[in-house]
């Protein structure tokens, strides 16, 4: 790596993470997922939430599907996993499905795992941030919490991660 910032932070093994990708933005979380639930460390067991979001045209475009589909099935309780489809599925408004859309959908308990110290990692194409930054305000908004107030928490908490290309 060459940085810090998309790093797996291990001082806290039942720590909750988010994990949202667009394409090839996936690869980092299936690093950290193979450091979860495939690799054997003494000195990091996995006991937390692993939820990932992986936005793409249409699910021939699903990179590592099976091996996220397995996690599923061998750790339930440790492994959420949503796909956006957005050449396949609609949002609730009929329109296309995106990364942000499945944010929505699940916004109610995504503020309470942020509130609870979860970590959110973005990482695909900087295209992505500004639809993913306008719903999350609009959703802090509809909660009557401030998004920009909230956003500067979870930075001064190293609990915001985004990698963008």
């Amino acid at each position: 790596p060459s940085g810090k910032i998309m790093l797996l932070p291990e001082d806290n093994p039942n720590a909750t993470h988010i994990m949202i990708a667009t394409g090839t933005g996936i690869a980092p979380f299936r690093g950290y997922l193979r450091r979860m639930f495939m690799e054997s460390v003494h000195t990091y067991k996995f006991g937390g939430l692993a939820w990932l979001f992986l936005g793409v045209a249409n699910s021939d475009s699903l990179l590592y599907d099976d091996e996220f589909t397995k996690y599923l099935q061998d750790y339930p309780d440790n492994f959420r996993y949503d796909k956006a489809l957005s050449r396949e599925q609609k949002n609730k408004k009929g329109g296309k499905m995106y990364v942000q859309d499945k944010i929505e959908e699940y916004s109610d308990e995504i503020f309470k795992l942020l509130d609870g110290g979860a970590h959110i990692y973005f990482c695909g194409l900087k295209g992505m941030m500004p639809g993913i930054q306008e719903t999350l305000k609009r959703v802090a908004e509809q909660r009557g919490e401030s998004w920009d107030q909230k956003l500067s928490q979870l930075k001064k908490n190293k609990q915001w991660h985004v990698e963008v290309y």
